[in-house]
């Protein structure tokens, strides 16, 4: 019943945030899914694309110009940015309302995790539209390849960030001590996270500044965040099938091509066992690079390299059955929380106003099953799939996210990510494992 209902829950927020219309700042018409009406109007890079895989259960014409839509932004050196304001009478309030540096009066200058990638893979496995497909293929690897040339610390081989919502986790308690926040009380950490970001911000500000501008060597902010490079290892896998598939009809360049993004998503893999894996404690750790060392909270996204085939099925049964199943740290009754219940930082009932400090999240919990499933957790998988449901359920609209210990809604209301639990409804039922 909880999958009916979630699923119920979900078409009518994908419905209900859907936009359409002509942006005279960008001169473009655009068709997407907004993350909530209320809260978060524009277009996102990474909702965006769980929205279009919640969309292939749906309306697969939707889908294909979900990911139309947000790859319009894409600029022509492939940067591709974390929020497109398309709404030319919602523009002027976002700078204020999302801390955003504003890039040619309407798209951000920041990247997000680069889920874009296993959207269009995913997609197209739903429609086998070929066309949608050689349209849509050359900007994602074009971005990509921005990725590499502009993002890539030289030291580690990981991609590197330069704020902390270029993550997509925001006000995590994983960057508390690199903005300075941590002494902040409870109370008071919401309002202590907008201050240290607007101040990022005025930082980074220049009229010069654009998508390209280098920002390492101010050593405000340089982090190599586990989440980030799992997503990025796990898109170009994702690319490097897509270019099989593109390369079918004998196109040699396409198999080398193919070849090189595999090599590339295994490096990455590599690269955080090499310097994000803690033997010690059996998870993987961020790493702050002005202060020199990993960061030490664990948090989900510590858990999510168990998705990726280049790193070593001991390292992954040791995150799966010593932190993702361990019901005193994740398997809550909730799961999957953002921070480990083990974490003084560890807010489940959204005290703080703040986002990713405890409350459980869809889009992580898809990832996570999908992670589960590939190293063969298929009867945990499919309990972490029924119990996102029942949190999508347990609510009359589908909200940002969820408390793990009594399912309370959190956060915006009508939220298109939480739509994903119409894939984890269906993917139970799958004769094969996606990606």
């Amino acid at each position: 019943m909880s999958a009916t209902e979630s699923s119920a829950r979900a078409r009518d927020t994908l419905a209900r945030n859907h936009r359409t219309g002509f942006s005279r700042a960008a001169q473009r018409h655009y068709d997407f899914t907004c993350p909530s009406p209320d809260s978060y109007p524009f277009q996102w890079a990474w909702d965006s694309s769980f929205h279009a895989i919640a969309l292939t259960h749906v309306d697969t014409r939707r889908a294909r110009d979900e990911l139309r839509s947000l790859l319009s932004a894409a600029t022509p050196t492939g940067f591709l940015p974390h929020m497109v304001l398309w709404q030319d009478d919602l523009r002027p309030r976002a700078t204020e309302d999302f801390r955003i540096d504003l890039w040619e009066g309407w798209r951000s200058v920041t990247i997000a995790p680069p889920v874009v990638a296993r959207a269009v893979e995913r997609v197209y496995r739903a429609t086998g539209d070929n066309l949608w497909l050689r349209r849509v293929l050359p900007p994602t690897l074009a971005f990509f390849g921005w990725l590499r040339e502009h993002r890539t610390s030289p030291g580690t081989g990981l991609l590197e960030i330069y704020q902390p919502d270029e993550s997509g986790l925001d006000s995590s308690p994983k960057y508390d001590g690199a903005l300075g926040i941590e002494a902040a009380a409870e109370g008071a950490v919401r309002d202590a996270w907008h201050d240290a970001m607007r101040s990022l911000i005025t930082a980074y500000s220049s009229p010069a500044r654009t998508p390209e501008t280098p920002l390492r060597a101010r050593r405000l902010f340089v982090w190599n965040d586990v989440l980030v490079n799992t997503v990025y290892a796990d898109g170009l896998a994702c690319l490097a099938r897509l270019m099989r598939t593109a390369g079918a009809n004998g196109r040699a360049a396409n198999g080398r091509t193919a070849d090189r993004l595999a090599a590339e998503s295994g490096a990455i893999g590599a690269a955080l066992m090499r310097h994000c894996w803690d033997e010690t404690t059996g998870a993987f750790h961020d790493l702050d690079l002005v202060a020199g060392k990993r960061d030490g909270i664990l948090t989900a996204g510590s858990l999510l390299p168990v998705l990726l085939d280049s790193v070593p099925e001991p390292a992954a049964r040791r995150v799966i059955e010593q932190h993702l199943l361990n019901e005193r740290e994740f398997w809550r009754p909730h799961p999957v929380p953002s921070v480990a219940a083990t974490e003084p930082s560890y807010d489940p009932g959204f005290r703080t106003g703040a986002i990713f400090r405890g409350s459980s999240w869809i889009n992580l919990n898809w990832y996570l099953y999908w992670g589960l499933r590939r190293r063969g957790y298929r009867a945990e998988a499919d309990t972490l799939a029924a119990r996102s449901c029942a949190l999508v359920a347990a609510s009359d609209t589908t909200r940002e996210c969820y408390g793990p210990e009594d399912a309370a809604g959190h956060g915006a209301r009508s939220f298109g990510w939480s739509s994903l639990v119409l894939d984890l409804a269906a993917a139970p039922a799958a004769s094969t494992e996606e990606g």
